[in-house]
């Protein structure tokens, strides 16, 4: 499976999926809003004057190309110096102008606003006018003048020695000669030095206009939900792919396993949670798996079992029945018959033998199967073991070269049995080895714990036989024709490991050694 990257904790994969989406909605709002700001920003085009009045065309008397600086409802007129209309780009100027009506449109260099409002009483009609003009400092300067219906000059003024207002000066003065317009003055110079006036008109939008670019916007808000809808399925599809993908292939995993099909999940990947799933699921199969191979080895062990008991007692049954059935039936000559009773002696003496090490062995292997231990120098009890197998040893044929400390070793022991499972080790040592044959018995105190070595200089264990040597009947060769049960040593590893021990075969014995047994037992407490 393709090792993908790691998603963390579950809780923080959809904390950062939500984060992710919240900030794509502010993105893709922010793009909305931003479109539909340029396209309503048509409405507010303000005509780029600076650049107009710093075109060398206007010097060169090439006014038309001076139209590139406008906006849509904007124009500008030009005038010369006796105020009779040269130019004008756009409709509406006047083809002529006084002194006295340029004087009252503002300069465009300087910020002046003029309010003008219709006052009532006395049934003659008043204006009151009120001009804004910064102070220099930061604020703001008011003039204020109180027309007449001829508009002369009431009471204050606009401008010094200014008594009266012509009508058409008065709408130059308040905006009113262009409607939803403002209107600036500017100077140039003209070809071969003429001083021109010009008249700036900067249209405002009227409310029909805004409405009908507000009303064909309508598409850029639209375009909102489709693309809200795109980016939820992006991370619908994004969550699927980091949970829905790997929740499926732990699915598949558990119903392979159902099926009886070893499927493992792997790297499945997603959050972590789902990883630790998977891995937990792997172990479990891993371990299903081990316990279905030792299921099998258990049964394969238990049909050896029965075939190798079925051999070990119909040998001896089989004979001690011929025997007997010839003895019934007066087949045996007299001569004969003592040595037939022997021979039914001894086979019903092995068969007991056999008995007593199904049953040694049936105890050991039984989960009540209980040491009764007590503190034992170890030492001791092996020169007192030793001792009593001397004579046994010496009829044999064997030599003995004993290596036991005089310090004294204590170890928790059962006497009883784990001098069955001494006995085991010498039984087979005497009975696979031929005359001479040398035995070493070795103990070797630790801190934590007393090591034995069990050795003989013999004919040794064939390698094949090696591995499964401490197995239920295993004996030293593959053909069951010896004496023994093979379950000895099964029995010596059982006695050994209730004691907290251990015992193995030495893959590389001392030189000089055939067969090395090495036993250990954990060391008392002071």
């Amino acid at each position: 499976m393709k090792r993908e990257k790691s998603a963390g904790g579950l809780f923080g994969l959809l904390a950062r999926q939500y984060l992710l989406f919240t900030l794509a909605l502010l993105t893709i709002a922010a793009a909305v809003l931003a479109l539909w700001a340029l396209y309503t920003a048509r409405l507010y085009r303000v005509p780029d004057w600076d650049s107009l009045l710093a075109d060398p065309a206007l010097a060169e008397g090439k006014w038309d190309t001076l139209r590139r600086h406008l906006t849509p409802g904007s124009g500008f007129a030009v005038y010369d110096e006796k105020g009779a209309l040269v130019f004008a780009a756009g409709e509406g100027f006047d083809p002529a102008l006084t002194e006295g009506e340029l004087a009252c449109v503002p300069a465009w260099n300087e910020w002046v606003q003029i309010d003008a409002y219709e006052l009532s009483g006395d049934g003659a009609a008043r204006h009151l006018v009120v001009a804004h003009t910064p102070d220099g400092e930061g604020g703001e300067a008011t003039r204020t003048a109180v027309l007449d219906e001829n508009y002369r000059v009431l009471l204050g003024g606009l401008e010094e020695g200014r008594a009266a207002y012509t009508p058409e000066e008065y709408r130059y003065l308040t905006g009113a000669r262009f409607e939803n317009s403002y209107l600036a003055r500017a100077e140039a110079t003209g070809p071969q030095g003429g001083r021109y006036a010009l008249l700036l008109r900067e249209t405002y939008p009227t409310d029909a206009q805004y409405r009908q670019v507000l009303g064909g916007s309508v598409w850029v808000a639209a375009l909102f939900l489709p693309l809200f809808l795109a980016t939820a399925g992006l991370f619908i599809w994004r969550l699927r792919r980091r949970i829905a993908r790997p929740l499926a292939a732990l699915n598949a995993a558990v119903d392979a396993q159902s099926r009886g099909e070893d499927l493992r999940v792997g790297n499945c990947g997603g959050p972590r949670e789902i990883r630790r799933i998977g891995e937990s699921f792997d172990n479990f199969a891993a371990r299903l798996a081990e316990s279905e191979a030792e299921r099998k080895r258990l049964d394969e062990g238990r049909q050896k079992l029965i075939a190798d008991i079925s051999h070990d007692i119909k040998t001896p049954v089989t004979v001690i029945c011929g025997a007997a059935d010839a003895l019934c039936d007066g087949k045996v000559p007299e001569e004969e018959r003592q040595r037939t009773l022997r021979m039914i002696q001894s086979k019903a003496a092995d068969l007991a033998r056999l008995t007593d090490a199904f049953h040694e062995y049936s105890k050991t292997q039984h989960p009540r199967f209980e040491l009764h231990t007590r503190r034992v120098d170890v030492c001791e009890f092996f020169r007192a073991w030793l001792a009593a197998r001397y004579d046994e040893i010496d009829l044999a044929g064997f030599s003995l070269e004993p290596s036991i400390p005089e310090a004294p070793a204590f170890c928790m022991v059962d006497e009883l049995q784990l001098r069955r499972a001494l006995d085991n080790l010498l039984s087979n040592a005497l009975r696979h080895n031929r005359l001479g044959t040398m035995l070493f018995v070795e103990v070797e105190p630790g801190p934590q714990k007393v090591t034995v070595r069990i050795a003989d200089n013999g004919a040794g264990i064939p390698p094949e036989r090696r591995k499964t040597i401490f197995e239920p009947f295993v004996t030293g060769s593959a053909a069951r024709t010896g004496a023994g049960s093979g379950l000895g040593l099964a029995i010596t590893r059982r006695i050994l490991e209730k004691h907290g021990g251990s015992i193995r075969l030495n893959e590389k014995p001392a030189p000089g050694r055939a067969t090395e047994f090495l036993l250990t037992l954990p060391r008392a407490e002071e």
